[in-house]
């Protein structure tokens, strides 16, 4: 089954943009565009019925969607008015997309994204990939020069999803990849007779983590030979040393870990912490824990 990039519309700038990044990836990969905006019938609206406000809502979306047709003559779109909540209307979306796309605003020219409550759910619940794309958002010429830049953590096995969404963008752009692979120190209880000899055998902490991350991209180099990595492997949080070569990055991509809390699913620190500094789009996958044996 072929997925659609999905882009979430709600008429706002932001989603526009949303709108316009997700139309650009969508022929880029080759891949058909579906619209969805969620609405409800507003009963306080004594002088517009229900068809007269959902024909408001179709044309409004219909004028954005065409614009977007004009700039990409050759690209399928489909578009979907859905009558529901935002934030269940574009999880149900989402399910059925290679990604969903969705438009956020900046909390000004330095900071990054003013995440609300129907992004927090959408990603939080969602098993697809989720971008957030900043009001403004332009496709600028001098992001031919900038990597999709990747947070890689754990083995290879634990950041597959996201370095496969990573190289597959980069692939389609013609863009490399910086995967980065942050580290601290472990609190000494933390060390095993078993990870100790590991940590001896690669030479002590910094050299074992950078074959950690060597040992990840091994197989997303040999499937996409043609894409440029770079590797960058830092001492500190995570969150910080991504957003440390945020100005290099066309692109963010960081995982979120698909578990649930008693109080429900939650988006992670790393990503919550990129998603409010980073300037550039940032692309939240989902990333699975592995089974206890």
């Amino acid at each position: 089954m072929t997925r659609p990039i999905t882009a979430g519309v709600d008429g706002t700038q932001e989603s526009l943009a949303a709108l316009d990044w997700a139309a650009r990836e969508a022929v880029r990969r080759g891949l058909p565009l579906r619209v969805v905006h969620a609405w409800r019938y507003t009963e306080s609206l004594a002088t517009a019925d229900r068809d007269t406000q959902y024909g408001w809502v179709s044309d409004g979306v219909g004028e954005a969607v065409r614009t977007v047709s004009g700039r990409h003559p050759g690209l399928e779109v489909q578009v979907d008015v859905l009558e529901g909540g935002p934030a269940r209307t574009l999880s149900g979306a989402a399910e059925d997309a290679e990604m969903l796309v969705l438009g956020s605003r900046g909390h000004g020219p330095l900071v990054g994204f003013l995440l609300g409550s129907v992004g927090r759910h959408v990603i939080a619940e969602t098993t697809r990939p989720v971008v957030l794309v900043r009001a403004g958002d332009q496709p600028a010429p001098e992001a031919a020069g900038r990597d999709v830049v990747v947070g890689q953590h754990g083995g290879p096995q634990d950041s597959a999803a996201v370095l496969r969404f990573a190289f597959e963008t980069a692939a389609a752009r013609g863009a490399g990849v910086r995967a980065v692979r942050a580290w601290t120190l472990p609190p000494v209880f933390a060390y095993s007779p078993g990870s100790l000899k590991l940590l001896d055998d690669a030479g002590g902490l910094e050299p074992y983590e950078k074959q950690a991350l060597a040992e990840a991209l091994a197989p997303w180099r040999e499937r996409f030979p043609k894409v440029p990595v770079a590797e960058h492997v830092e001492m500190g949080s995570a969150g910080q040393v991504l957003l440390s070569v945020a100005d290099r990055a066309q692109l963010m991509v960081v995982g979120r870990r698909a578990h649930h809390t008693a109080v429900g699913a939650r988006i992670g620190s790393v990503a919550h912490g990129v998603l409010h500094h980073a300037v550039c789009p940032v692309a939240v996958v989902p990333v699975e824990l592995p089974t206890q044996g």
